[in-house]
C-alpha cells in the first residue's frame, strides 16, 4: 500500500508516517490540546505464529487429563 503525501507543513505528520511504516502490527495514538497534536504515542505489537497457540492448547489438554485421573 503506499499513501500519497499530503500537502502540509505540519512535523506530525512525518512523526506519524516513520512509526506507521516501521510497525506491522500496533496502534499509534495522537493526543490533541487546543486543536493542535502534542503528542504522538506509537505501540506495536508482536503476534506470534499459529504454532505456538497448538502448543498451548496441548498442554492445557494434558493439564486437563491429567485433573481428571487425579479426581479419579
Amino acid at each position: 500500500m503506499t499513501a500519497t503525501k499530503p500537502h502540509t507543513s505540519e512535523p506530525w505528520v512525518e512523526i506519524i508516517r516513520r512509526k506507521v511504516g516501521a510497525m506491522r502490527f500496533g496502534s499509534v495514538q495522537l493526543t490533541i490540546h487546543d486543536g493542535r497534536v502534542t503528542q504522538v504515542e506509537a505501540t506495536e505489537k508482536t503476534r506470534l505464529p499459529a504454532e505456538q497457540d497448538d502448543a498451548r492448547d496441548s498442554r492445557n489438554e494434558n493439564a486437563r487429563d491429567s485433573r481428571k485421573e487425579d479426581a479419579r
